[in-house]
C-alpha cells in the first residue's frame, strides 16, 4: 500500500541535492503554483481552443480559463480531503499533507500545458501524419519506442515533457518542480506501447527514466514486471485533477453552449438542475427569485455554481470512502464514475447533449477542419525540413527555430521531436501566421 507520508513530497526534479536558500515562507508546493502562473507556456494557453473557437462578440472558454477554473475546484478538493482524512489519520495532522490543495491545484494549472493548436484535432493532426500521411515512411528510420510515442501523441504526456525535458538554455530538471506536483499530473502513468485504443499514455520514452525515478521516490505502486513497459499505479491525487477537470469541462461546456445559444435556457436548466431532487432544485429556483435575480445569464451562472459545488462534494465522499483502494492501486475508473445514480444519470444527461449539440455544433467543426489543415501542413513542411536539413529551403525553415530546440542535433529522432515540441508550443493564431507564411498567403507588414 502506498503511504501518504512518502507520496507528498516537496523534493524538487533537478534540486535533490542542493539547498536552497529562500526569502519569504511561501511552502514549495506554493513555488510550483507560482512558477507556472508565471510562465510562457501557462501564458499561451490564452489563445489555445478549448473547445469553440476563440470568442468574438461572446467570450467563451480557452485553455487558459479552464486552467484556473480547474485549479479553482482542485483546491477545494484537496482541502476537503485533507480535512476529512486527517480525521482517520490524526498522524497526518501539521504534515506536508495539509497542502495537498496546493498540490492538487498546481497540477491542475499545468494538467492541459502540452496540449497542442486547436485542441484535439491538433492532437489528432500530430498523430495521424505519422499513421496515414507522410510520416509513415519514417517508420523504418526510428526505434519502436519512439514510433509508439509520436503515432499516440498525447498531450498527458506532452505536459509531462515540458515540466521536466532539459531543453537547450534551460536549467537541469525542467521546470525544477517538486516530486509530488509533477506525479499528480500523469493521468495515464505507463509506456506509450501500452497505450491501446484509447491511445492515452503518461510519458515518451525520453521522459520514462524521470517518471520512474520520481514514481520509485514517492512509492507508487509499479505494476510491470521486470523488462515489460513501464506501468505504475497512480499518484492518489491524480484522481482529484482529473475530477477537477472532469467537472469543470461538463458543466462550463453547458454555460458555454447556453452563452453561443446552442442550448435554450429551459435545456440549460434541465441539465444544471438534474443534480438535485425536486425539493432542492425548488429551493434553487426560490433562491434565484428572493436574491432579484432577473438576467438569465447570471441565473445560469448560479445554477452553474450549484453544480459544481454539488459535483466537488460528492467527489471528496467517494475518495473518502475509497481511500484504501485508492492507496492499493485497485481502485477502477474515475471519482465521477462513482457518483450516486442521480448525480452519475445527471453527467451522463450532460456529456450526451455536449456530444450532440457541442462537439458536433457547426462552431466546433469548423475550427477543427481549419485547425487539422493547418497542423497537418506544418507538421508536413516542418518535419520534411528536420529529416533534410541540407536543403535550401530546410534550412530557411530551421533558421524559424528558437535556440531552445535541438533541431540540429544529429539524430534524427531528436530533429522530429524538436519539430513536434515547436509546433505543440504555439498558440492557434501563430500557428495560423506561421502556416500562412510558409504557404505565401502572407507577408510580413513592416
Amino acid at each position: 500500500m502506498m503511504n501518504w507520508q512518502q507520496l507528498i513530497s516537496n523534493k524538487r526534479l533537478g534540486q535533490e541535492h542542493r539547498h536552497v536558500l529562500r526569502h519569504d515562507d511561501r511552502s514549495e508546493f506554493k513555488r510550483d503554483y507560482d512558477r507556472l502562473i508565471f510562465s510562457a507556456p501557462f501564458r499561451r494557453l490564452q489563445n489555445k481552443t478549448q473547445v469553440f473557437p476563440l470568442p468574438g462578440s461572446v467570450f467563451v472558454h480557452n485553455r487558459l480559463t479552464h486552467s484556473l477554473e480547474v485549479a479553482s475546484v482542485g483546491m477545494s478538493l484537496g482541502n476537503d480531503i485533507a480535512r476529512q482524512l486527517k480525521t482517520i489519520h490524526p498522524e497526518l495532522a501539521n504534515t506536508l499533507f495539509e497542502e495537498i490543495g496546493t498540490i492538487v491545484s498546481a497540477a491542475c494549472l499545468a494538467h492541459d500545458m502540452g496540449n497542442p493548436p486547436f485542441g484535439h484535432s491538433g492532437e489528432k493532426a500530430i498523430q495521424t501524419f505519422f499513421t496515414e500521411g507522410k510520416g509513415q515512411e519514417l517508420k523504418g528510420e526510428i526505434s519502436t519506442g519512439f514510433w509508439e510515442d509520436i503515432t499516440h501523441f498525447e498531450g498527458n504526456a506532452n505536459a509531462f515533457r515540458l515540466l521536466t525535458h532539459r531543453f537547450n538554455g534551460r536549467r537541469s530538471g525542467g521546470f525544477v518542480m517538486t516530486y509530488s506536483s509533477l506525479a499528480s499530473i500523469v493521468k495515464y502513468p505507463f509506456a506509450s506501447s501500452l497505450a491501446g485504443k484509447h491511445g492515452k499514455f503518461g510519458f515518451f520514452s525520453s521522459e520514462s527514466e524521470t517518471y520512474q525515478k520520481i514514481a520509485d521516490e514517492l512509492g507508487i505502486i509499479c505494476k510491470n514486471k521486470p523488462g515489460d513497459p513501464l506501468c505504475y499505479a497512480r499518484h492518489p491525487l491524480v484522481y482529484l485533477v482529473e475530477a477537477a477537470d472532469d467537472i469543470c469541462y461538463e458543466i462550463m461546456d453547458i454555460e458555454d453552449a447556453y452563452k453561443l445559444k446552442l442550448l435554450s435556457l429551459s435545456e440549460t436548466e434541465a441539465l444544471l438542475l438534474g443534480f438535485f431532487n425536486d425539493e432542492t432544485r425548488q429551493k434553487i429556483r426560490d433562491r434565484i427569485r428572493e436574491e432579484g435575480v432577473t438576467d438569465d445569464n447570471e441565473k445560469v451562472v448560479y445554477m452553474r455554481a450549484c453544480a459544481i459545488s454539488r459535483l466537488e462534494s460528492e467527489c471528496v465522499n467517494i475518495f473518502f470512502l475509497h481511500e484504501k483502494e485508492i492507496l492499493n492501486g485497485v481502485f477502477e475508473g474515475s471519482l465521477i464514475d462513482h457518483l450516486p445514480t442521480q448525480e452519475r444519470e445527471a453527467y451522463r444527461q450532460c456529456a450526451q447533449t455536449s456530444k450532440q449539440k457541442i462537439y458536433k455544433s457547426k462552431l466546433v467543426l469548423d475550427v477543427e477542419l481549419s485547425g487539422y489543415k493547418i497542423m497537418e501542413t506544418l507538421m508536413e513542411t516542418l518535419i520534411d525540413a528536420a529529416v533534410n536539413p541540407e536543403r535550401f529551403h530546410s534550412r530557411q525553415l530551421i533558421s524559424r527555430f528558437s535556440s531552445q530546440y535541438e533541431i540540429n542535433d544529429e539524430k534524427l529522432e531528436t530533429r522530429i521531436m524538436s519539430v513536434i515540441d515547436y509546433i505543440s508550443g504555439m498558440t492557434d493564431v501563430y500557428a495560423l501566421d506561421i502556416y500562412q507564411k510558409i504557404n505565401g498567403i502572407s507577408l510580413p507588414i513592416i
